[in-house]
């Protein structure tokens, strides 16, 4: 049952949205929680909402001890807030990376990374944006590469909403809901790993990946990075790195009679926010990463992988709105709103007769929520417009707010028209509190309202109230006129109206995009990635023979080989920045239970699999749905509502039309796979066996004696980590020289140490303390000196028998040289382009380009080149020479170009990008204009037959001046 308004207002009073930082909590207490402790108390802890939101119950006692866990003191302020990180190296520029961006969500999650792709194509890069099909078309309409990564945001959010981890209701488990979200998760996670490796879906062009952008949602960033061994950089648009500063956006704090502090309260939603995610989702990406060659990663790793691994975070929103928190660490940044180029906008009659009858309105819109009775919220808007007394403009939006009603001489009804524009028209906006028309609304100086429906919108609200650009947000259930007219008042004062003012001043001066793509740049090991034959080439491979290492380039390795320099057989797989998950144990006892528990279950799970595999491969065949034709409607999102959908949203997982029928099974096929199944299960059912007993307990009960002395209040020693071999045997020898030293140690100095505190009394802890540590550190020493080296053993087997990622390079690394024969002919059709264009002899263009060949001109800030109201963007070559031919009627020109940079991107496609310097001025000997210029032609080449054309020219100006007029 939804609760009602006053419950609403009542539960709000004790969210803690945005606290001062005092750094007054507690003081000595343990390092961590241990989780088989947390996850019994969980489902207690926190209630998912129908909002999409979390209530968190700050007197519960996983809250509390989590609590202590929040770092103490004052947090560091001198890192330079508002300015990106600094680079590694000065010549960022000059290596070209397969970048691919992974972004789970809607249509306004997309449109940043779409602004960021582009900007990441003009710095020379290859962009892939992986995403849900239902952004094809607007992802390939922008210039970038485009991946189908299945699912439906709509029905993900529901799922991510509903179910965050909780034990659904019965209903939800007998209608299938919870079945259907999973596996739409699952299908998700698989084509993730896809968009990492797999060719362009409509060129064949190879692709894998060299560097990863994610938004946190999207789930399989990090597991994709460390099965490929490469940076990833994560990015988003509301906050998800644990601060004491404000709380997760998703998060209801509820006190009821907690004595924590506000930032200690803050600091903990997060957490919580991120163990409930992962209790919800673990076993799929555990699964899910068994299918990619990676271990499972258990639930006290799992939900706070990227803050322990020190991921770089990029938050793409204006550090004038919500200024970076001072207790984050220099691999985050924030670096400003993510903003498109304005798209051209001609409004339609009515609107313009509106606006110019009258003083300026205001703007009310809540876009495409889908409101349940929209009669009565218009209502409610023509009630409160009418009591201020103002003119507005309402956005009819996804619920078709005003119904057939044009409006009158105050009120205006609107259809779809950019925000870009329509906000320059208008004093005050009020809308749903989105991140993305929240920026733009402030970009233009104007005072916003929030209404809040579910999510992060609650959070925008109150950030835009802290900055006094307007009211405290209403949530829609508490909406009425009233309260919505004294929205609209506050918005209409100077103090508002100055206030938005000046984070607008603010953030006209941040380049979100360029900042967010200096930011990744900054965080690239740029060193490590380099090729040393092709230094401006990503490595992919690694040439070890006889102590001489040398990291090669996809195309470097195919040289060499092709000209057999070297054989495949001295290549290793090359990881530039391997990720390296460990699994913290806490206490020598429960890491015991954890292990052999985890054993059991793959032994029962291998035991079983010894007769269900064999009824499975002789099962007879049913018809089953066809995989393709439902991957090909991926992008449809034109299906009829159905009891399926969600909230009036399509569902994500589409039903096929009709069967495909499968020829039956040949017997003898069947009873060889069936004894390969039966085999399979029996060898599972060993490996388990002797891997836990083994390999797994002996390193569990070392890690767990090493860290038992937390336990009571020591340090545990770190010995550095296990990654493969060596330094499995150097950890070794060190636990075992510091457990034998410290251990028998340990008896005489810790009586000493106590006594020194505590006198008599301190003297008897220390005895029982140096007797602990006599058994913890000579133990894990001990011990370790046969587990760690075997771990170390077998991380270093792991990595090189890996299959998957051994045939991903194999197959999709190599990308082919340019031939000598087509690079001679484009350099000299390039001659010829330089040539025809300064004689004007445009009519001997077609012997240099495709009739289709498309152009596109940028200035240096990244817009489109216009003249008047022409933009310099053409789609066939004769509307390109028309325009350029009667431009340059009274003008001379001279082109010079350098040699091209050329990358063959195909088996009849070639990449070529030139620097060139033009002069231009006016054909008198004297007078006239005359200018100087320069930058980048970007250009693909298409063989046709056995010669070769120009398919695109893009050119980014990099300067223009005029020297003389």
């Amino acid at each position: 049952m939804s609760p009602t308004p006053d419950a609403e207002q009542s539960n709000r009073q004790t969210r803690y949205f945005e606290l001062p930082a005092n750094g007054e909590h507690s003081a000595s207490l343990p390092d961590e929680l241990p989780p088989y402790e947390a996850l019994a108390e969980l489902q207690a802890t926190a209630t998912s909402l129908e909002d999409g939101r979390i209530d968190i119950d700050l007197s519960s006692r996983i809250a509390r001890r989590l609590s202590k866990l929040v770092p103490t003191g004052k947090p560091p302020i001198s890192y330079g807030q508002n300015q990106p990180p600094a680079y590694t190296e000065t010549s960022e520029k000059s290596i070209r990376l397969n970048v691919v961006i992974q972004v789970v969500g809607s249509r306004g999650d997309v449109q940043p990374f779409v602004a960021l792709g582009t900007e990441l194509q003009r710095h020379g890069h290859r962009v892939r944006l992986a995403t849900h099909g239902q952004f094809d078309k607007f992802v390939r309409e922008s210039g970038l590469e485009f991946f189908s990564i299945g699912g439906d945001p709509a029905e993900l959010m529901a799922y991510m909403v509903k179910n965050p981890g909780l034990f659904p209701s019965m209903k939800t488990l007998r209608g299938g809901e919870i079945q259907r979200k999973r596996k739409m998760v699952d299908e998700m996670l698989h084509k993730c790993w896809s968009s990492c490796i797999e060719p362009d879906e409509l060129t064949g062009r190879p692709f894998v990946a060299d560097a990863i952008i994610a938004n946190p949602p999207s789930f399989a960033h990090i597991h994709c990075a460390q099965a490929l061994g490469i940076p990833l950089h994560l990015m988003f648009t509301m906050p998800w790195t644990s601060t004491r500063e404000f709380c997760h956006p998703l998060a209801n704090l509820k006190a009821n009679g907690s004595d924590m502090s506000a930032t200690a309260a803050n600091y903990v939603s997060y957490s919580l926010v991120e163990w409930m995610t992962w209790q919800g989702l673990g076993d799929i990406i555990n699964a899910w990463r068994g299918t990619i060659d990676l271990e499972a990663i258990p639930f006290s790793e799992g939900p706070c992988l990227t803050e322990t691994l020190g991921v770089p975070v990029t938050y793409c929103w204006s550090p004038a709105l919500v200024p970076k928190p001072g207790d984050w660490p220099e691999n985050i940044d924030v670096c400003g709103f993510f903003f498109r180029d304005a798209p051209k906008y001609q409004p339609e009659p009515a609107l313009e007769q509106f606006l110019a009858s009258g003083p300026p309105p205001i703007y009310i819109g809540f876009g495409s929520i889908v409101i349940d009775d929209p009669d009565k919220l218009t209502a409610t808007i023509l009630d409160a417009v009418r009591a201020t007394g103002t003119r507005a403009i309402v956005s009819r939006g996804w619920s078709n707010l005003g119904g057939d009603s044009t409006g009158d001489d105050q009120v205006f009804f609107l259809g779809d028209c950019p925000h870009e524009w329509l906000f320059q028209q208008v004093t005050a906006v009020i809308h749903h509190g989105g991140a993305g028309t929240t920026a733009c609304g402030l970009l233009n100086a104007k005072p916003t309202t929030i209404v809040p429906f579910f999510g992060d919108q609650p959070f925008w609200g109150n950030m835009v109230h802290a900055g006094g650009a307007g009211p405290a947000p209403i949530p829609f259930k508490a909406l009425n006129s009233n309260n919505l007219a004294e929205a609209i008042l506050f918005c209409l004062t100077p103090e508002a109206s100055a206030a938005a003012g000046e984070i607008a001043d603010k953030m006209s001066s941040e380049a979100g995009v360029r900042r967010a793509v200096a930011s990744f740049h900054a965080n690239l090991p740029l060193n490590e990635m380099r090729c040393d034959l092709l230094p401006n080439r990503s490595a992919a491979w690694l040439y070890d023979k006889k102590g001489k290492k040398m990291k090669l380039s996809k195309m470097a390795a195919e040289i060499l080989v092709e000209s057999e320099k070297v054989l495949w057989n001295n290549l290793k797989v090359y990881q530039p920045h391997p990720v390296h998950i460990e699994n913290r144990r806490w206490d020598p006892l429960t890491a015991t239970l954890a292990t052999l528990a985890t054993t059991g279950v793959g032994m029962v799970s291998s035991a079983s699999d010894i007769v269900v595999k064999p009824i499975q491969a002789l099962r007879p065949v049913t018809p089953s749905h066809s995989r393709s034709a439902s991957r090909d409607r991926s992008g449809d999102n034109s299906k009829r509502p159905s009891e399926e959908d969600v909230f009036g949203r399509p569902a994500g997982m589409d039903l096929p039309s009709a069967p495909t029928v499968t020829k039956d099974k040949d017997p003898q096929h069947g009873a060889l796979a069936a004894v390969k199944g039966s085999a399979s299960g029996v060898g599972g059912f060993f490996k388990h066996y002797s891997k836990g007993m083994l390999l797994d307990l002996p390193y569990a009960v070392t890690e767990g004696m090493r860290n038992a002395p937390k336990l009571y209040g020591g340090k545990a020693y770190d010995p550095g980590a296990v990654t493969d071999w060596k330094s499995g045997g150097i950890a070794a020898g060190k636990n075992f020289a510091h457990g034998m030293v410290e251990g028998i140690g340990g008896i005489v100095m810790e009586p000493v140490r106590g006594a020194k505190k505590e006198g008599a009394a301190g003297a008897a802890k220390g005895v029982g303390i140096g007797l602990l540590n006599l058994g913890t550190k000579m133990g894990s020493g001990a011990i370790g000196l046969f587990s760690l080296p075997s771990q170390g053993a077998y991380l270093t087997l792991y990595k090189n028998f890996r299959p998957v990622c051994r045939q991903s390079n194999k197959s999709y690394f190599v990308e082919m040289a340019v031939s000598p024969e087509a690079a001679a002919i484009i350099q000299r059709k390039k001659a010829q382009y330089c040539r025809f264009a300064d004689s004007n002899q445009w009519n001997r263009f077609d012997s240099i380009m495709l009739p289709n060949a498309t152009f596109l001109f940028h200035n240096p800030d990244g817009g489109v080149i216009t003249k008047g109201d022409i933009k310099y963007s053409w789609s066939s070559t004769k509307d390109w020479v028309a325009f350029f031919e009667n431009e340059f009627k009274t003008m001379q020109t001279i082109h010079i170009v350098g040699p091209a940079e050329m990358e063959q991107i195909g088996p009849d496609e070639i990449k070529a990008i030139w620097a060139v310097t033009y002069h231009a001025g006016t054909k008198e000997n004297e007078g006239g204009v005359h200018g100087t210029g320069g930058g980048h032609y970007h250009e693909t080449w298409k063989k046709v037959g056995d010669d070769w054309f120009m398919e695109s020219l893009r050119m980014e100006r990099l300067y223009w001046k005029v020297l003389s007029v």
